[in-house]
């Protein structure tokens, strides 16, 4: 039988979606954010100051300055603005003394309104630059049923940091990276991660970030070539849960997450080190955001998955 969270999201697809399907897939969840504001109904925002658990430096907002549409774009706008706000994200029902940061960004997520498990997942992006820069696509489970993070995973689908800067390991000398990463293990500090990076030969371009995401591995893409790829066997959790199974913990929904941090423990080590506070504003720009299911086989996405050609 048909999942009941894909069968409500095979149902969206009678209506029409602007978007080329790939071989043997089918759209199921789109945003291709023509509208003159961003939808309510496909997303809501993360307001905090917390940074992130990362000792990352900007307040995430919902105003219209850090986020808004424009010329059919997600606009996440990170600005070099002071801004005192929440310590913790109110959904965790912890209270503390504000918490006064030196910029401001937006993080959007499909948290309690879309999650998925399994499928296909395309974001077409243009990622900001400079020192202390960290824009990132990512999933986080709906419901951690396996524990605290990481135990219950988190999927990134792109991750990079201080595009444009000095680089000893990139064939150009400038940093051009992009990762595609898990976390499993243990809630922390008892988890852990692996992954892998693609070198982008214009980072300031858009580009199609994509993952291909099965029971048996997960497949990352920039511009539908595959660059890495990881398999069940290479994961796992500590976490308990009766219904816990091989593929555990990435057998369970996972909701999108798009936001621009600024600083924190990777990008301020990393490069030039610490953040630059010149080039502000700084923007990440989204195209689109496309989440694609396998009718013919949603659990298994067999005949689908890497572009139709399985294992």
């Amino acid at each position: 039988m048909m999942p009941l969270h894909f069968l409500s999201l095979l149902v969206a697809t009678l209506q029409p979606l602007a978007a080329a399907e790939p071989e043997g897939w089918t759209l199921v969840w789109a945003d291709e954010f023509e509208a003159d504001a961003i939808d309510p109904g496909k997303w809501t925002y993360d307001v905090d100051c917390w940074g992130g658990g990362n000792n990352e430096r900007q307040c995430y907002t919902d105003r219209p300055e850090n986020a808004f549409t424009a010329d059919g774009h997600l606009v996440i706008e990170a600005r070099n603005e002071s801004w005192t706000g929440d310590p913790f994200p109110p959904r965790w029902g912890l209270t503390g003394d504000p918490v006064t940061q030196d910029f401001t960004s937006a993080r959007l997520t499909t948290r309690g309104l879309a999650s998925w498990r399994y499928g296909r997942f395309e974001i077409r992006a243009q990622l900001p630059g400079h020192q202390g820069s960290w824009p990132a696509i990512w999933m986080l489970p709906e419901d951690s049923a396996y524990g605290g993070w990481a135990a219950s995973g988190e999927i990134d689908i792109m991750e990079a940091v201080n595009l444009g800067e000095p680089c000893d390991v990139c064939p150009t000398g400038l940093e051009t990276r992009v990762l595609g990463t898990l976390h499993y293990g243990g809630s922390a500090p008892d988890n852990t991660h692996s992954g892998d990076a693609t070198f982008l030969e214009d980072p300031t371009g858009f580009h199609v970030y994509a993952i291909e995401w099965t029971p048996e591995d997960f497949t990352w893409f920039v511009d539908g070539v595959p660059y890495a790829r990881q398999t069940a066997d290479e994961w796992f959790t500590e976490g308990s849960a009766a219904s816990q199974t091989d593929g555990a913990p990435f057998d369970q929904p996972f909701h999108l997450l798009l936001n621009l941090a600024i600083g924190g423990n990777w990008p301020e080590t990393s490069n030039l080190g610490g953040v630059s506070e010149d080039h502000f504003p700084r923007q990440m720009r989204i195209d689109f955001v496309r989440v694609y299911a396998c009718p013919s086989n949603p659990e298994t996405l067999a005949g689908c998955r890497h572009g139709g050609q399985d294992d």
